[in-house]
């Protein structure tokens, strides 16, 4: 048989590879409990007041690697595999390089020179190994959450500016981001203000648009103020939900001329 025999045609339905970031307390991990039937692989301890099934807290990057060692090998139901948070797990990678270089520092692992981050990324391809497994193998979807940072980002068609970013370092960045089919930005929806603060200054003021400090919404598209993607033509700005996400996704994968109003 020849290659040309095996040539794929169309979409090839798969279980969403999902990045999801944003500021503390938006609702990430609540975002993860509302996926089909999820089991979270914890790496901080913030879960207490979500229901939901959980392995113990891992304080190593063992903790994890055999958490989904465990999800690949044995039985069970569960539909979503949770990681929260990836940031949390990077310290645990970089824990795991320090103390096999004898060192106290990522800074100083293989005599420094930002070596490091670099060989990090070897465990970084290790749990994208096991998350293909279980979303190829296992037909499980895989949500990775992160917290976000401010970063500056040199734009070689503009001046350089801030934006949202996954609270990671750059190379494990583009590593996980260019892995995910969407990189999702939580955010509130709020509204600034320009208002004379004396002696010929100004100051800006951020209201909030909707109730509980801000309507909590999802950003699926990139731009100047955030990081964010997705392979599924999602266009618009989504509701802080597993359900808008869905909704949103499944629409777009509507086959052309397919009703798509009921």
């Amino acid at each position: 048989m020849s290659l040309m025999d095996k040539v794929q045609r169309g979409r090839i339905a798969k279980p969403p590879r999902i990045l999801l970031y944003g500021v503390e307390g938006i609702g990430k991990s609540t975002f993860g409990a509302q996926a089909p039937n999820p089991i979270f692989i914890q790496t901080e301890d913030g879960l207490d007041e979500i229901d939901c099934d959980k392995f113990p807290l891992a304080t190593t990057y063992e903790d994890v690697a055999e958490a989904l060692v465990e999800l690949r090998r044995e039985e069970h139901s569960y539909e979503t595999v949770v990681i929260d948070s990836l940031d949390w797990l990077e310290r645990l990678a970089w824990d795991k390089l320090c103390l096999e270089n004898g060192v106290n520092s990522i800074e100083k692992v293989d005599g420094g020179y930002a070596k490091g981050y670099t060989h990090a990324l070897t465990y970084w391809r290790e749990i994208v190994d096991h998350l293909n497994v279980l979303r190829n193998g296992r037909g499980m979807v895989v949500l990775r959450i992160a917290h976000s940072k401010v970063e500056r980002f040199e734009d070689p068609e503009s001046s350089p500016y801030d934006r949202f970013a996954p609270r990671l370092h750059k190379h494990a960045a583009a590593l996980v981001s260019e892995w995910c089919d969407a990189v999702l930005f939580a955010t509130r929806r709020i509204r600034t203000q320009s208002e004379d603060a004396g002696f010929n200054r100004k100051r800006t003021i951020a209201h909030a648009i909707g109730k509980d400090g801000g309507e909590r919404i999802l950003r699926c598209v990139g731009g100047p103020s955030c990081v964010a993607k997705n392979r599924y033509g999602i266009t618009d700005e989504l509701p802080l939900s597993w359900a808008a996400f869905i909704q949103s996704l499944t629409n777009n994968q509507q086959p052309e001329g397919a009703n798509t109003n009921g």
